[in-house]
């Protein structure tokens, strides 16, 4: 049994598929007459006597193996399996007198030897830093982790296939980047060897996809990982996925019903429905989704009446009566804007569009229509977590280096996050884009919704963990 591992293992069916051929069709104690391979890992394992029972489980389900030691090739080896050792094992379809649908193991072939095991084999594991660390050991002992992660792939593939549909085209842009812009975030910093040069990991995908609208691809978009390099909580892990989508002759307005027809659409293909149970209450994607201004839904949450026309010291003080902490020198619209991701946008169920922010705290988006000071954007929220964001975007180069130079004198007063000048994206606004819309979208976060995660990390195969040698004590 514990011969050579083949380089190979053919012919087994899916247990998914050995069940929905016989789960229905064999009563208790009835046997099918027919034989089958499945394959495996071996998660429990009972012996008794002259039978032995185990539970075989691979990725499309599970099955018992009912093993005897006067038809089982090897029995004494089997009943010596480890917990976790990969198998190939072949016998006919039966039902117990339990009305267990089971093989009947005639033979089988050890495939992979488990060297450590899978936690308690009736509980799995429990151990959250166990669980991020080694999540393979989580995928296989705890119930459910791998369907969330399929959930994901789910959601994933219905956010491509839904873009394409509306005649998107996707693309890749580059993630080492000269210099890191298209969000106001903290890079991480690498040196490029070859070319003697500080490189960034990209903070958004944002402008090298409004290069390629400007070079002809009116409906562009990107699924791809950014990185910025801030703190850990249950909503951020410093690297992520964001689906950015950028169409021509939009605003907005379309913009927002883009973000609810992926979401609903997503929701269906993974879920089933747009309704779906979150935190122990009922949230419906279905759209149209309800829009509010910032300033309403301050209101609403707050009772207070606040909004750009309020004057500064004013706001400011509002904002120190309401907990919430500003830095010096902000403005007006970085007050009222820090006012609402305080006290409001955790407080809103919704799915609600919050439109119409400052323009000083959206520097790539394009000025309101008609509202002095506010720039055309709108943030999906539901339950109360930031969905995504969609645009009018900024079109005029004369405009986009007066608001570069804005984020400049922020950085000089010690904002980090500000972003730097880029000429290189200037240069190419120059050439001219049209009139155009943009949405992101963070696919973690949306999956932790679908999936009713309460922490990043559960929807995030190999999340940021402190290196083991530097633990002092529990995860952040």
């Amino acid at each position: 049994m514990r011969g050579v591992i083949p380089y190979r293992f053919d012919g087994h069916t899916p247990v998914k598929e050995v069940v929905a051929a016989y789960g229905d069709l064999l009563e208790a104690g009835g046997e099918s007459g027919d034989v089958v391979t499945v394959a495996g890992r071996v998660m429990l394992l009972r012996v008794q006597g002259k039978l032995a029972f185990a539970t075989l489980r691979e990725w499309t389900g599970s099955i018992q193996l009912f093993a005897l030691e006067t038809l089982t090739e090897d029995f004494p080896g089997f009943k010596d399996l480890n917990l976790g050792d990969w198998i190939g094992a072949t016998g006919e379809v039966v039902k117990t007198r339990r009305g267990e649908l089971s093989v009947k193991l005639r033979s089988f072939v050890l495939l992979a030897q488990a060297r450590h095991g899978f936690g308690d084999k009736w509980r799995g594991v429990s151990d959250p830093d166990l669980r991020y660390r080694q999540r393979e050991v989580d995928l296989w002992a705890n119930e459910g982790v791998r369907e969330r992660f399929l959930l994901r792939s789910k959601v994933v593939a219905a956010v491509r296939d839904l873009l394409e549909a509306r005649g998107f085209v996707e693309v890749e842009t580059p993630v080492l980047l000269p210099q890191a812009g298209g969000a106001n975030a903290k890079p991480f910093v690498t040196h490029f060897n070859s070319m003697h040069a500080d490189f960034y990991l990209r903070i958004a995908t944002e402008l090298y996809l409004k290069r390629c609208v400007i070079g002809g691809f009116e409906r562009v978009f990107e699924v791809g990982r950014v990185f910025r390099n801030e703190g850990i909580s249950p909503k951020y892990n410093p690297e992520f996925t964001m689906l950015e989508a950028y169409q021509a002759y939009a605003d907005y307005i379309d913009m927002a019903e883009l973000i609810e027809y992926i979401v609903s659409g997503a929701a269906a293909d993974a879920t089933g429905g747009t309704v779906i149970a979150l935190q122990g209450r009922e949230l419906d994607l279905t759209p149209p989704w309800r829009k509010a201004t910032m300033t309403e839904v301050i209101e609403e949450v707050t009772g207070r009446s606040l909004d750009l026309e309020v004057p500064l010291p004013e706001l400011c003080r509002a904002a120190d009566e309401l907990g919430v902490e500003i830095r010096p020198g902000d403005d007006g619209g970085q007050v009222l804007t820090a006012i609402y991701e305080k006290t409001t946008e955790p407080n809103l169920w919704g799915p609600v569009h919050v439109m119409d922010y400052p323009q000083s705290v959206s520097p790539l988006t394009r000025k309101h229509r008609s509202k002095p000071g506010c720039v055309e954007r709108i943030t999906p929220i539901a339950a109360g977590r930031e969905l995504g964001e969609c645009y009018s975007e900024l079109i005029d180069p004369d405009d986009q280096r007066e608001r570069f130079l804005a984020q400049l004198a922020d950085r000089e007063r010690g904002y980090d996050e500000a972003m730097a000048m880029d000429e290189d994206f200037i240069r190419a606004l120059e050439r001219g884009m049209p009139p155009l819309g943009g949405i992101g979208l963070g696919i973690d976060r949306l999956v932790m919704m679908l999936a009713d995660a309460s922490h990043i990390r559960e929807v995030l195969l190999f999340p940021a963990l402190r290196p083991e040698s530097g633990r002092d004590g529990d995860e952040p």
